[in-house]
Protein backbone atom coordinates (compact mmCIF):
# COMPACT_ATOMS: atom_id res chain seq x y z
CA UNK A 1 0.00 0.00 0.00
CA UNK A 2 2.80 2.39 1.25
CA UNK A 3 4.62 1.39 -2.55
CA UNK A 4 1.48 2.75 -4.73
CA UNK A 5 1.45 5.63 -2.30
CA UNK A 6 4.70 6.73 -3.72
CA UNK A 7 3.57 5.99 -6.85
CA UNK A 8 1.44 8.31 -6.92
CA UNK A 9 3.05 11.28 -5.27
CA UNK A 10 4.06 12.67 -8.34
CA UNK A 11 0.67 13.52 -9.67
CA UNK A 12 0.07 15.47 -5.93
CA UNK A 13 2.90 17.97 -7.26
CA UNK A 14 0.38 20.15 -9.33
CA UNK A 15 3.80 21.56 -11.19
CA UNK A 16 5.13 17.98 -11.96
CA UNK A 17 1.29 16.67 -12.76
CA UNK A 18 1.47 19.71 -15.39
CA UNK A 19 4.97 18.77 -16.78
CA UNK A 20 3.90 14.76 -17.10
CA UNK A 21 0.70 16.08 -18.98
CA UNK A 22 2.56 18.17 -21.38
CA UNK A 23 5.43 15.57 -22.04
CA UNK A 24 2.66 13.39 -23.18
CA UNK A 25 0.99 16.17 -24.92
CA UNK A 26 3.84 16.04 -27.18
CA UNK A 27 4.89 12.66 -27.58
CA UNK A 28 0.84 12.31 -28.77
CA UNK A 29 1.83 15.21 -31.41
CA UNK A 30 5.23 13.53 -32.32
CA UNK A 31 3.32 9.87 -32.45
CA UNK A 32 0.51 11.44 -35.01
CA UNK A 33 3.14 13.45 -37.27
CA UNK A 34 4.71 9.84 -37.61
CA UNK A 35 2.23 8.97 -39.31
CA UNK A 36 1.36 12.21 -41.67
CA UNK A 37 2.74 11.44 -45.23
CA UNK A 38 5.01 13.96 -46.95
CA UNK A 39 3.00 15.18 -49.95
CA UNK A 40 3.84 14.20 -53.44
CA UNK A 41 5.49 10.56 -52.44
CA UNK A 42 4.15 7.22 -52.74
CA UNK A 43 4.25 4.97 -50.16
CA UNK A 44 3.62 2.16 -51.69
CA UNK A 45 6.81 2.13 -53.72
CA UNK A 46 8.77 2.37 -50.34
CA UNK A 47 7.60 -1.29 -48.64
CA UNK A 48 10.33 -2.96 -51.35
CA UNK A 49 13.11 -0.88 -50.54
CA UNK A 50 13.31 -1.00 -46.69
CA UNK A 51 13.60 -5.02 -47.50
CA UNK A 52 16.82 -4.53 -49.70
CA UNK A 53 18.32 -2.61 -47.53
CA UNK A 54 18.97 -4.51 -44.75
CA UNK A 55 19.26 -3.11 -41.41
CA UNK A 56 20.20 0.03 -41.48
CA UNK A 57 16.85 1.63 -42.69
CA UNK A 58 15.41 -0.94 -40.20
CA UNK A 59 17.23 0.33 -37.33
CA UNK A 60 16.46 4.23 -38.43
CA UNK A 61 12.96 3.71 -38.81
CA UNK A 62 12.56 2.08 -35.49
CA UNK A 63 14.32 5.43 -34.02
CA UNK A 64 11.96 7.58 -35.93
CA UNK A 65 8.97 5.48 -34.96
CA UNK A 66 8.14 4.35 -38.52
CA UNK A 67 7.99 7.57 -39.77
CA UNK A 68 10.85 6.90 -42.19
CA UNK A 69 9.40 3.79 -43.71
CA UNK A 70 5.73 6.09 -43.88
CA UNK A 71 8.06 8.55 -44.77
CA UNK A 72 5.87 10.68 -42.97
CA UNK A 73 6.97 14.44 -41.98
CA UNK A 74 9.32 13.46 -38.95
CA UNK A 75 11.24 10.70 -41.18
CA UNK A 76 14.26 12.61 -40.69
CA UNK A 77 13.65 12.56 -36.92
CA UNK A 78 16.44 14.65 -34.75
CA UNK A 79 19.29 13.10 -36.40
CA UNK A 80 20.29 16.22 -38.18
CA UNK A 81 20.17 17.88 -34.61
CA UNK A 82 22.21 15.11 -32.78
CA UNK A 83 24.59 15.54 -35.61
CA UNK A 84 25.38 19.43 -35.43
CA UNK A 85 25.46 18.75 -31.49
CA UNK A 86 28.57 16.87 -32.04
CA UNK A 87 30.10 18.81 -34.66
CA UNK A 88 29.69 21.86 -31.81
CA UNK A 89 31.01 19.31 -29.37
CA UNK A 90 34.11 19.20 -31.52
CA UNK A 91 34.34 22.58 -32.40
CA UNK A 92 33.89 23.12 -28.44
CA UNK A 93 37.74 21.29 -28.24
CA UNK A 94 39.37 23.22 -31.29
CA UNK A 95 37.78 26.51 -30.42
CA UNK A 96 38.38 27.33 -27.49
CA UNK A 97 36.55 30.38 -27.42
CA UNK A 98 33.62 28.56 -28.30
CA UNK A 99 33.99 27.01 -25.16
CA UNK A 100 34.66 30.03 -23.02
CA UNK A 101 30.97 31.29 -24.76
CA UNK A 102 29.26 28.32 -23.07
CA UNK A 103 30.91 28.24 -19.82
CA UNK A 104 32.06 32.01 -19.06
CA UNK A 105 29.27 33.63 -20.79
CA UNK A 106 26.54 31.94 -18.51
CA UNK A 107 23.05 31.65 -19.94
CA UNK A 108 23.57 34.15 -23.19
CA UNK A 109 26.29 32.21 -24.54
CA UNK A 110 24.51 28.99 -24.09
CA UNK A 111 22.04 30.27 -25.94
CA UNK A 112 24.10 31.63 -29.06
CA UNK A 113 25.56 28.40 -29.15
CA UNK A 114 21.95 26.79 -29.66
CA UNK A 115 21.39 28.89 -31.83
CA UNK A 116 24.06 28.38 -34.24
CA UNK A 117 23.59 25.16 -33.76
CA UNK A 118 20.16 25.16 -34.63
CA UNK A 119 21.46 26.93 -38.02
CA UNK A 120 23.77 23.92 -38.95
CA UNK A 121 20.80 21.33 -37.78
CA UNK A 122 18.86 23.33 -40.91
CA UNK A 123 21.62 22.88 -43.42
CA UNK A 124 22.17 19.13 -42.44
CA UNK A 125 18.22 18.38 -42.31
CA UNK A 126 18.52 19.80 -45.95
CA UNK A 127 20.96 17.36 -47.22
CA UNK A 128 19.76 14.39 -45.90
CA UNK A 129 16.81 15.84 -47.16
CA UNK A 130 18.13 15.85 -50.68
CA UNK A 131 19.35 12.56 -49.80
CA UNK A 132 16.12 10.64 -49.13
CA UNK A 133 14.69 12.49 -51.97
CA UNK A 134 17.17 11.20 -54.64
CA UNK A 135 16.97 7.59 -53.11
CA UNK A 136 12.92 7.33 -52.94
CA UNK A 137 12.88 8.51 -57.11
CA UNK A 138 14.94 5.70 -57.67
CA UNK A 139 12.39 3.58 -56.50
CA UNK A 140 9.55 5.38 -58.49
CA UNK A 141 8.18 6.72 -55.54
CA UNK A 142 8.16 10.79 -56.42
CA UNK A 143 5.10 10.59 -59.54
CA UNK A 144 5.58 14.42 -59.96
CA UNK A 145 9.01 15.05 -60.50
CA UNK A 146 8.84 18.68 -61.10
CA UNK A 147 11.18 21.04 -59.37
CA UNK A 148 8.64 22.57 -57.52
CA UNK A 149 6.97 19.51 -55.99
CA UNK A 150 10.55 18.17 -55.27
CA UNK A 151 11.49 21.67 -53.41
CA UNK A 152 8.28 21.00 -51.82
CA UNK A 153 9.53 17.61 -50.16
CA UNK A 154 12.71 18.49 -49.24
CA UNK A 155 11.50 21.50 -47.10
CA UNK A 156 8.66 19.52 -45.60
CA UNK A 157 11.69 17.16 -44.44
CA UNK A 158 13.05 19.99 -43.16
CA UNK A 159 10.82 21.37 -41.51
CA UNK A 160 9.43 18.54 -39.77
CA UNK A 161 12.72 17.86 -38.30
CA UNK A 162 12.99 21.53 -37.27
CA UNK A 163 10.02 21.45 -35.44
CA UNK A 164 11.06 17.79 -33.71
CA UNK A 165 13.64 19.83 -32.68
CA UNK A 166 11.62 22.27 -31.62
CA UNK A 167 9.39 19.91 -29.61
CA UNK A 168 12.39 18.08 -27.95
CA UNK A 169 13.83 21.45 -26.43
CA UNK A 170 10.20 22.53 -25.20
CA UNK A 171 9.70 19.09 -23.64
CA UNK A 172 13.49 19.32 -21.87
CA UNK A 173 12.39 22.76 -20.34
CA UNK A 174 8.52 22.76 -19.43
CA UNK A 175 8.55 18.32 -19.64
CA UNK A 176 10.38 15.94 -17.61
CA UNK A 177 13.56 14.15 -18.82
CA UNK A 178 15.28 14.99 -21.68
CA UNK A 179 12.91 16.00 -24.65
CA UNK A 180 15.26 14.54 -27.32
CA UNK A 181 15.87 11.28 -25.78
CA UNK A 182 12.31 10.61 -25.13
CA UNK A 183 11.46 11.60 -28.50
CA UNK A 184 13.75 8.57 -29.80
CA UNK A 185 12.82 6.62 -26.56
CA UNK A 186 8.27 7.27 -28.05
CA UNK A 187 9.87 5.89 -31.14
CA UNK A 188 11.00 2.70 -30.09
CA UNK A 189 8.79 1.93 -27.74
CA UNK A 190 5.55 2.74 -30.71
CA UNK A 191 6.90 -0.08 -32.41
CA UNK A 192 7.94 -2.88 -29.95
CA UNK A 193 4.47 -3.84 -29.62
CA UNK A 194 3.64 -4.92 -32.85
CA UNK A 195 7.46 -6.44 -33.18
CA UNK A 196 6.97 -8.63 -30.31
CA UNK A 197 2.99 -9.84 -31.64
CA UNK A 198 5.28 -10.61 -35.24
CA UNK A 199 7.21 -12.55 -33.32
CA UNK A 200 4.71 -14.47 -31.57
CA UNK A 201 2.84 -15.35 -34.90
CA UNK A 202 6.03 -16.90 -36.03
CA UNK A 203 5.96 -18.71 -33.32
CA UNK A 204 2.09 -20.15 -33.14
CA UNK A 205 3.04 -20.67 -36.97
CA UNK A 206 5.68 -22.90 -36.63
CA UNK A 207 7.59 -21.23 -38.15
CA UNK A 208 10.09 -20.77 -35.32
CA UNK A 209 10.59 -23.41 -32.51
CA UNK A 210 9.06 -22.39 -28.91
CA UNK A 211 12.95 -22.95 -27.39
CA UNK A 212 14.14 -20.31 -29.97
CA UNK A 213 11.58 -18.01 -28.30
CA UNK A 214 12.17 -18.45 -24.66
CA UNK A 215 15.94 -18.19 -25.36
CA UNK A 216 15.28 -15.06 -27.26
CA UNK A 217 13.65 -14.14 -24.25
CA UNK A 218 16.62 -14.83 -21.86
CA UNK A 219 18.58 -12.88 -23.90
CA UNK A 220 16.07 -9.09 -23.96
CA UNK A 221 16.14 -10.35 -19.83
CA UNK A 222 20.07 -10.65 -19.41
CA UNK A 223 20.56 -8.08 -21.23
CA UNK A 224 17.79 -5.48 -19.23
CA UNK A 225 19.63 -6.70 -16.13
CA UNK A 226 23.07 -5.21 -17.74
CA UNK A 227 21.88 -2.52 -18.75
CA UNK A 228 20.04 -1.58 -15.52
CA UNK A 229 23.47 -2.64 -13.82
CA UNK A 230 26.12 -1.00 -15.71
CA UNK A 231 23.66 2.24 -16.10
CA UNK A 232 23.26 2.57 -12.40
CA UNK A 233 26.93 1.51 -11.18
CA UNK A 234 28.70 4.35 -9.29
CA UNK A 235 32.21 4.39 -7.61
CA UNK A 236 32.13 6.28 -4.45
CA UNK A 237 35.11 8.72 -3.93
CA UNK A 238 35.24 9.98 -0.27
CA UNK A 239 35.69 13.49 0.38
CA UNK A 240 36.13 15.03 3.89
CA UNK A 241 35.72 18.46 4.79
CA UNK A 242 37.76 20.32 7.49
CA UNK A 243 36.21 22.45 10.33
CA UNK A 244 35.83 26.01 9.63
CA UNK A 245 34.70 28.96 12.10
CA UNK A 246 32.35 31.60 10.50
CA UNK A 247 31.85 34.49 13.57
CA UNK A 248 30.02 31.99 16.58
CA UNK A 249 29.44 28.92 13.97
CA UNK A 250 31.11 25.94 12.61
CA UNK A 251 30.61 24.57 9.18
CA UNK A 252 32.39 21.68 7.56
CA UNK A 253 33.75 18.61 9.36
CA UNK A 254 31.47 16.14 7.94
CA UNK A 255 32.70 12.83 5.59
CA UNK A 256 30.88 12.46 2.10
CA UNK A 257 31.40 11.08 -1.24
CA UNK A 258 31.68 11.87 -4.77
CA UNK A 259 29.49 9.77 -7.12
CA UNK A 260 31.56 8.65 -10.39
CA UNK A 261 28.63 6.73 -12.44
CA UNK A 262 30.46 3.97 -14.67
CA UNK A 263 29.05 5.48 -17.47
CA UNK A 264 28.22 9.22 -17.18
CA UNK A 265 26.99 9.21 -20.73
CA UNK A 266 23.68 7.16 -20.55
CA UNK A 267 22.73 6.00 -24.00
CA UNK A 268 24.11 9.09 -25.86
CA UNK A 269 26.57 6.72 -27.30
CA UNK A 270 24.86 4.66 -29.12
CA UNK A 271 22.48 7.53 -30.62
CA UNK A 272 25.56 9.27 -31.72
CA UNK A 273 26.94 6.03 -33.14
CA UNK A 274 23.82 5.59 -34.95
CA UNK A 275 23.70 9.39 -36.40
CA UNK A 276 27.23 8.65 -37.91
CA UNK A 277 26.74 5.24 -38.99
CA UNK A 278 23.75 6.01 -41.26
CA UNK A 279 26.13 8.20 -43.49
CA UNK A 280 28.46 5.90 -45.30
CA UNK A 281 25.65 3.77 -46.18
CA UNK A 282 23.53 5.96 -47.46
CA UNK A 283 26.19 7.82 -49.58
CA UNK A 284 26.95 4.64 -50.87
CA UNK A 285 23.11 4.54 -52.72
CA UNK A 286 24.45 7.24 -54.65
CA UNK A 287 27.17 6.21 -55.85
CA UNK A 288 27.50 4.25 -59.72
CA UNK A 289 31.32 3.29 -58.42
CA UNK A 290 30.91 -0.52 -57.77
CA UNK A 291 34.02 -0.57 -54.77
CA UNK A 292 31.70 2.58 -52.95
CA UNK A 293 28.48 0.42 -53.10
CA UNK A 294 30.32 -2.92 -51.88
CA UNK A 295 32.35 -0.64 -48.84
CA UNK A 296 28.43 0.84 -48.14
CA UNK A 297 26.75 -2.64 -47.83
CA UNK A 298 29.82 -3.92 -45.69
CA UNK A 299 29.73 -1.12 -43.38
CA UNK A 300 25.96 -1.70 -42.79
CA UNK A 301 24.83 -3.01 -38.73
CA UNK A 302 24.65 -7.21 -38.98
CA UNK A 303 27.65 -7.16 -41.20
CA UNK A 304 31.38 -7.94 -39.52
CA UNK A 305 32.88 -4.61 -40.85
CA UNK A 306 29.74 -2.80 -39.48
CA UNK A 307 29.00 -4.73 -36.12
CA UNK A 308 32.92 -3.67 -35.74
CA UNK A 309 32.59 -0.23 -36.50
CA UNK A 310 29.64 0.49 -34.30
CA UNK A 311 31.59 -0.86 -31.70
CA UNK A 312 34.66 1.49 -31.88
CA UNK A 313 31.71 4.38 -32.22
CA UNK A 314 30.37 3.50 -29.08
CA UNK A 315 33.73 3.44 -27.31
CA UNK A 316 34.81 6.51 -29.04
CA UNK A 317 31.84 8.59 -28.05
CA UNK A 318 31.84 7.34 -24.83
CA UNK A 319 34.80 8.53 -24.09
CA UNK A 320 34.60 11.60 -25.98
CA UNK A 321 30.87 12.66 -24.23
CA UNK A 322 32.70 11.89 -20.76
CA UNK A 323 35.42 14.41 -21.46
CA UNK A 324 32.65 17.21 -22.47
CA UNK A 325 30.64 16.25 -19.27
CA UNK A 326 32.82 16.27 -16.31
CA UNK A 327 36.76 18.32 -15.67
CA UNK A 328 38.48 16.55 -13.35
CA UNK A 329 40.06 19.90 -12.81
CA UNK A 330 36.63 22.10 -11.94
CA UNK A 331 36.03 18.86 -9.43
CA UNK A 332 38.73 19.43 -8.06
CA UNK A 333 39.20 23.47 -7.48
CA UNK A 334 35.25 23.27 -6.38
CA UNK A 335 36.34 20.64 -3.33
CA UNK A 336 39.28 22.62 -2.61
CA UNK A 337 37.34 25.47 -2.74
CA UNK A 338 34.97 24.28 -0.13
CA UNK A 339 37.76 23.07 2.49
CA UNK A 340 37.48 19.47 1.40
CA UNK A 341 40.29 16.57 0.14
CA UNK A 342 39.97 13.17 -0.71
CA UNK A 343 41.49 11.06 2.21
CA UNK A 344 45.67 10.23 0.62
CA UNK A 345 45.76 12.91 -1.77
CA UNK A 346 46.55 16.21 -1.73
CA UNK A 347 44.12 19.15 -2.41
CA UNK A 348 44.51 20.99 -5.73
CA UNK A 349 46.28 19.04 -8.87
CA UNK A 350 46.99 15.16 -7.55
CA UNK A 351 43.80 15.29 -6.62
CA UNK A 352 42.59 16.50 -9.91
CA UNK A 353 45.24 13.39 -11.32
CA UNK A 354 43.73 11.11 -8.92
CA UNK A 355 39.73 11.86 -10.39
CA UNK A 356 41.50 12.29 -14.16
CA UNK A 357 42.95 8.21 -13.10
CA UNK A 358 39.83 7.01 -11.72
CA UNK A 359 37.42 8.30 -14.68
CA UNK A 360 39.82 6.56 -17.39
CA UNK A 361 39.35 3.32 -15.76
CA UNK A 362 35.10 3.46 -14.91
CA UNK A 363 35.20 5.12 -18.57
CA UNK A 364 36.92 1.95 -20.25
CA UNK A 365 35.20 -0.47 -17.96
CA UNK A 366 31.65 1.61 -19.18
CA UNK A 367 32.40 2.17 -22.91
CA UNK A 368 33.27 -1.45 -23.36
CA UNK A 369 30.15 -2.92 -21.56
CA UNK A 370 27.90 -0.77 -23.21
CA UNK A 371 29.21 -1.40 -26.59
CA UNK A 372 28.94 -5.01 -25.80
CA UNK A 373 25.02 -4.97 -24.12
CA UNK A 374 24.42 -2.80 -27.56
CA UNK A 375 25.93 -5.79 -30.64
CA UNK A 376 26.27 -9.40 -28.39
CA UNK A 377 22.42 -10.00 -28.31
CA UNK A 378 22.08 -9.87 -31.99
CA UNK A 379 25.23 -12.02 -32.21
CA UNK A 380 23.61 -14.40 -29.46
CA UNK A 381 19.91 -14.84 -31.45
CA UNK A 382 21.86 -15.67 -34.54
CA UNK A 383 22.86 -18.76 -33.50
CA UNK A 384 18.87 -19.61 -34.06
CA UNK A 385 16.61 -17.36 -32.37
CA UNK A 386 13.96 -14.94 -33.70
CA UNK A 387 15.16 -11.67 -31.70
CA UNK A 388 15.11 -8.63 -34.21
CA UNK A 389 17.12 -5.44 -34.15
CA UNK A 390 13.69 -3.99 -32.39
CA UNK A 391 14.09 -6.29 -29.54
CA UNK A 392 18.26 -5.96 -29.43
CA UNK A 393 20.65 -3.84 -27.45
CA UNK A 394 20.49 -1.13 -29.15
CA UNK A 395 17.27 -0.93 -28.47
CA UNK A 396 17.11 -1.75 -24.92
CA UNK A 397 20.03 0.48 -23.86
CA UNK A 398 17.89 3.45 -25.42
CA UNK A 399 14.42 2.22 -23.65
CA UNK A 400 16.31 1.27 -20.21
CA UNK A 401 18.65 4.38 -20.15
CA UNK A 402 16.00 7.03 -20.85
CA UNK A 403 13.43 5.69 -18.74
CA UNK A 404 15.66 5.06 -15.63
CA UNK A 405 17.20 8.84 -16.21
CA UNK A 406 13.61 10.06 -16.24
CA UNK A 407 12.35 7.97 -13.35
CA UNK A 408 15.55 9.97 -11.96
CA UNK A 409 14.66 13.31 -12.40
CA UNK A 410 10.62 12.51 -11.26
CA UNK A 411 12.32 11.23 -8.44
CA UNK A 412 14.32 14.16 -7.70
CA UNK A 413 11.13 16.66 -7.90
CA UNK A 414 9.47 14.15 -5.74
CA UNK A 415 11.90 14.71 -2.97
CA UNK A 416 12.05 17.98 -3.36
CA UNK A 417 8.67 18.90 -2.49
CA UNK A 418 8.85 16.58 0.93
CA UNK A 419 7.23 13.76 -0.39
CA UNK A 420 8.53 10.05 -0.29
CA UNK A 421 10.42 8.86 -3.45
CA UNK A 422 9.43 5.90 -5.13
CA UNK A 423 13.08 4.02 -6.41
CA UNK A 424 14.29 2.06 -3.94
Amino acid sequence: MMQVRSLSNPLRIPDLRRRLVFTAAMLAAYRLGAHLPVPGVDVSKLESLFKQQGSLFSLLDLFAGGALSNFAIFALNVFPYITASIIFSLLNIVFPRLKEMATEEGEAGRRRIGMYTRYLTVGLAMVQAVGQLVLIRSQGAVPDTRPMSLATIVLTLTAGTMLLTWMGEVMTEYGVGNGVSLIIFGGIVARLPAQATQLFTLVRAGERAPWEFLFDLIIIFVSIVGVIAVTQAVRKIPVQYAKRVVGRRVYGGQSTHLPMRLIQAGGIPIIFAVSVLQFPGTIAQFSNWEPVKRIGQQVLPGQPLGDLLYFVLIILFTYFYTATQFDPNDVSNNIKKYGGFVPGIRPGRPTSDYLGRVTERLTLVGALSLAVIAIAPAYLARGGGVLTIYLGGTSLLIVVGVALETMKQLEAYVLMRHYEGFMK
